[in-house]
């Protein structure tokens, strides 16, 4: 016989296989109509189910497994981000600094450390447990297909049994096929009769062992992490202890005339005396203001005394937002969830609609967003305060636009 390909397969076997195909589809048709007999073994059905349903639990519990390792690695990236703000808000002069970054770091190293070892000891054990499923369910249906061979063996070789014209040659020849087909169809149904109980029972341990682990896992990083916590509240609670009662520095702004470098870092003033630079202390705890007193913005501290009147005013519309003068209270007409306000320090051409359209010198009222999810890192939402005061309709002014093109005056 001709050998086709490169592999050696003949052009007998590829014709034996298409006929044991025709056999099998004919025994099955036979057998679907009622017209063969079956050869049935319930308890293997049983154990097929078995194996099917622990299929489809182990295949849940991976995906589960990996979307659990998703989520943590998702918090760690959010945990680090939070971190790294912290790192950048904590000014270099403030006790403690050495003692939060060092924290940060271990925060970092205690959520990669989690992730690999569930990864190694939960992950890893899941990929391994399922490993095993794809050979055996081959092997269960090479069973069939070698048990259909059997039945059909079973019926040709009964057919020629109780024919009128008995013929002995074709009644061995059968017999010869019966016994091959029972003895291949045997091997592999005692073989899988052994496996898969066994298969079926070790669900149990496995389960036992992978849950245990993530929960042993997590349980020892929630003891660490809450170790690193409380060192990280002691921290701020001694920053806290130490700068309540001082006195803080909020430096003015620069005029609308200075130059800006930069996107968003703004120049200092021209003149860098201490005259171009005015400063406001304000005590940490001020005694309240007496409303008996028109014009009080703020209470006076020994270092407000020295100020202009209007600069204490327009401080004092900052924190409490009213601005107190001779005539009355005048409350702000702001736009609800108001902010705080920013200066365009650039010219920005809007690109959608439902930017806003900014000229150097708008002022803008910062809002938040409907949904804090919409908003984009870099971008805030606001209303011009010059629409604002014209329309006072957020629907129709309201916008986004880029914070770097701003620099905030309130």
């Amino acid at each position: 016989m001709a050998e086709m390909g490169s592999k050696g397969v003949t052009a007998g076997k590829i014709a034996s296989n298409v006929q044991k195909k025709l056999t099998r589809a004919q025994e099955k048709v036979l057998q679907k109509l009622g017209k063969a007999d079956e050869t049935k073994d319930e308890q293997f059905e049983q154990c097929v189910q078995n194996f099917n349903k622990q299929l489809n639990e182990g295949t849940r519990l991976q995906k589960d497994l990996r979307t659990y390792l998703a989520s943590v690695k998702a918090m760690h990236e959010a945990s680090r981000k939070l971190n790294e703000c912290l790192q950048e808000v904590y000014e270099p002069d403030w006790p403690g600094r050495d003692e939060a970054n060092k924290i940060a770091e271990n925060n970092d190293l205690l959520w990669m450390d989690y992730h690999q070892k569930l990864v190694d000891q939960a992950l890893l054990t899941m990929d391994t447990y399922l490993g095993q499923f794809p050979d055996i369910k081959s092997r269960i249906a090479k069973r069939g297909r070698k048990l259909v061979d059997y039945d059909s063996a079973r019926h040709h070789y009964e057919s020629l049994q109780v024919a009128k014209k008995k013929d002995e040659v074709k009644i061995a020849k059968a017999e010869e096929e019966l016994i091959k087909a029972q003895k291949v169809f045997e091997e592999m149904n005692v073989d899988l009769q052994e496996e898969l109980p066994s298969l079926w029972n070790s669900r149990v341990g496995f389960y036992v062992n992978t849950f245990q682990s993530i929960a042993g896992l997590e349980e020892n990083f929630h003891k660490e992490m809450s170790k690193l916590n409380q060192n990280l509240h002691d921290v701020l609670v001694s920053l806290e202890k130490q700068h309540g009662s001082n006195t803080f520095m909020v430096k003015a702004q620069p005029s609308d005339n200075a130059p800006a470098k930069g996107n968003k870092s703004p120049s200092p003033p021209p003149d860098s005396s201490p005259a171009a630079t005015p400063e406001i202390r304000v005590n940490h705890d001020p005694e309240p203001a007496s409303a008996a007193t028109p014009g009080a913005a703020l209470p006076k501290s020994p270092s407000q005394n020295s100020l202009p009147a209007v600069v204490v005013e327009t401080f004092s519309a900052a924190v409490n937002g009213t601005v107190e003068g001779g005539n009355g209270t005048v409350h702000l007409d702001l736009p609800p969830g108001f902010m705080f306000k920013v200066q365009a320090q650039h010219d920005y051409t809007a690109t959608d609609t439902d930017e806003l359209q900014l000229k150097a010198g708008d002022v803008v009222l910062v809002i938040p967003f409907q949904n804090p999810e919409d908003q984009d890192e870099g971008w805030l939402m606001g209303v011009k305060e010059s629409d604002w005061n014209q329309h006072k309709d957020l629907e129709k002014c309201r916008g986004v636009f880029p914070e770097n093109f701003t620099e905030r005056v309130l």
